[in-house]
């Protein structure tokens, strides 16, 4: 089988992401990964923290603690909640490693000697009040652009255009707020984009056409624009240094790189790290994944549309500029904005659900399946409690989980606790399998080409087939003219029960875990359901002991509806 290295986009260490932040990127990634390892593929999802930068040094200030320290806290804290979601990342790493530190300035020597990062002078702004250069987010002011006044000096969060500190009008220390600034001169170190951009486009023409359309256009958009030569260290006391024996007088003047040029090579990084955190006796080679592997290696990344310039313009530049064998993605998988009652989510002004906050609230396969079953893979969507609460009540509670409990307690209660034999499958058990064998086959054309929101429709359609069924067999009336076939109709049922079991893990793992382990199968190792397997419907024999697991999914009550429009806001 295929090799399959999965990547999301590092979240940023500064504060826990909101649900828009989790649709956008690691979620989908852990579903297509938990998918492709179920299919036989050799999997492996990274993905890493981004802790330098200048969002990190103020976070830090702000919370009165060495900006090393809290990077850990907050790496620890993000890990914490993503493993309370079901992310099944092979490594969470960390771009302050010193692995991401010695591959990024490996890349960095590469470049140069190349002649694709040359140091310049340039002006910069620099704040007298403060005693310092002001970098990216150490300035704030209004966009030239669409004239945001909370801009910030390397992106507009209104606009999403990218910036340079110069280009703010009425500009001010993010420090101190202070308006004593002045524009003087200093070196730094830049990547030479406009040498590379006719390769950058030759690359983007040859994979882009298989993306899906905003990742496409948008790197388009870019390469349409010109690509410029961009800056890529910054004056910071936090980020991988510049190396000393290539640039000693810069390193000697403590300049870091950009994080937007260490943190995509963290992907490397991450990789290294889990292979150097190997068991003792387990060997695990990085290289294979990155390097020179271009024919067994299918490479996939998931990201918001606000990182789609940086992975598909400025980090194959970077790997293309360095002439080594370095892996490129070969599959961009986007995502629209998630929004809440049609503003943005926002960790900067705190904005919407966060995750901790959701898990303290409901589990993590609620969350997992509304979110993914609404991703806005095509147009920005709208999170409403009211949608959550439809969604939750009537795909998890009424459709699946109510099957389960209502079939499986039916059966005890008539049959005792294991599955009944009754008669051998009829007319309605082979419709039945046909249809699920085919609605089997869409989900995983689905899932195969990153369609999630309709792979979540062709699984609970699969789930609606159990209830057609059990609805066209009614067994609670059948067994009370005909006891073998009503038990034919649950056998059948619990066999739906497995399956979907097999298939609703990508979604809804804690779930799928309980509704197997409902079955005292005896080596039940199905990884898959084969079309021969949907349609015989017989994983699960006549005899197997069961139980009743408790309630999969609670419903989402009018009272709750309220109490969590009080918490979090709801329509204005």
């Amino acid at each position: 089988m295929a090799r399959h290295l999965i990547t999301s986009a590092l979240p940023y260490i500064n504060g826990i992401k909101h649900l828009g932040n989790m649709v956008g990127s690691m979620l989908p990634a852990d579903v297509y990964s938990r998918y492709m390892r179920q299919r036989g593929h050799d999997v492996l999802y990274i993905c890493a923290t981004d802790e330098h930068g200048t969002p990190a040094e103020l976070a830090a200030n702000e919370a009165g603690l060495p900006v090393a320290q809290y990077c850990a806290e907050q790496h620890d804290a993000q890990k914490a909640i993503y493993e309370g979601f079901g992310l099944s990342f092979d490594h969470f790493g960390r771009s302050s490693s010193q692995q991401n530190v010695e591959i990024t300035q490996t890349v960095a020597r590469e470049l140069k000697a190349n002649g694709f990062i040359e140091e310049r002078a340039i002006r910069q702004v620099y704040s007298v009040t403060d005693g310092r250069f002001l970098p990216d987010r150490y300035i704030e002011g209004t966009c030239p652009h669409c004239g945001y006044e909370r801009a910030r000096g390397d992106q507009c969060e209104n606009c999403t255009r990218t910036l340079d500190p110069t280009d703010l009008v009425n500009p001010r220390s993010a420090i101190s707020g202070s308006t004593d600034l002045e524009v003087r001169e200093t070196k730094h170190l830049f990547l030479l984009q406009s040498k590379l951009a006719g390769e950058v486009e030759n690359w983007v023409e040859e994979h882009g056409k298989d993306w899906p359309t905003l990742s496409y256009s948008i790197a388009r958009k870019w390469l349409n624009e010109g690509l410029q030569d961009r800056a890529i260290t910054r004056d910071l006391d936090w980020g991988v240094p510049v190396p000393a024996d290539t640039w000693p007088e810069l390193a000697a003047e403590g300049k870091v790189f950009y994080v937007w040029f260490d943190a995509p090579i963290e992907y490397l990084g991450a990789t290294k790290e889990w292979a150097d955190s190997a068991p003792d006796g387990e060997v695990r080679d990085w290289k294979s994944w990155w390097y020179d592997a271009d024919t067994t290696v299918r490479y996939t990344q998931f990201m918001g549309k606000d990182n789609v310039p940086f992975h598909t313009v400025m980090f194959p530049a970077t790997m293309l500029g360095t002439r080594d064998k370095w892996k490129k993605v070969d599959y961009v998988k986007s995502f629209n904005w998630l929004n809440y009652y049609g503003g943005k989510f926002s960790t900067s002004q705190k904005r919407g659900v966060f995750t901790d906050a959701a898990l303290e609230l409901l589990p993590a396969d609620y969350w997992r399946y509304f979110l993914v079953s609404n991703s806005p893979e095509s147009d920005d969507v709208s999170f409403t409690w009211e949608h959550f609460a439809a969604t939750v009540n009537k795909d998890l509670a009424d459709t699946l989980g109510n099957f389960v409990n209502r079939v499986l307690s039916f059966s005890r209660k008539r049959f005792g606790d294991n599955v009944p034999a009754g008669k051998e499958a009829g007319e309605a058990e082979v419709k039945l399998g046909e249809e699920v064998a085919r609605l089997l086959a869409e989900y995983e054309g689905h899932m195969d080409a990153l369609q999630f929101r309709k792979a979540a429709a062709s699984l609970r359609a699969l789930w609606s087939a159990g209830n057609s069924y059990l609805e066209e067999k009614a067994p609670w009336l059948e067994i009370k003219t005909d006891q073998e076939g009503a038990a034919l109709t649950l056998r059948t049922a619990m066999n739906l029960i497995h399956l979907y079991s097999v298939v609703s893990e990508p979604f809804i793992p804690a779930s799928a875990k309980a509704m197997r382990s409902a079955f005292a199968l005896e080596n039940d190792t199905a990884v898959w359901v084969s079309a021969d397997e949907a349609r015989a419907l017989s994983s699960v024999p006549a005899g197997t002991p069961f139980t009743v697991p408790p309630v999969l999914f609670a419903k989402i009550t009018e009272e709750d509806l309220e109490a969590y429009k009080e918490r979090f806001g709801g329509a204005e």
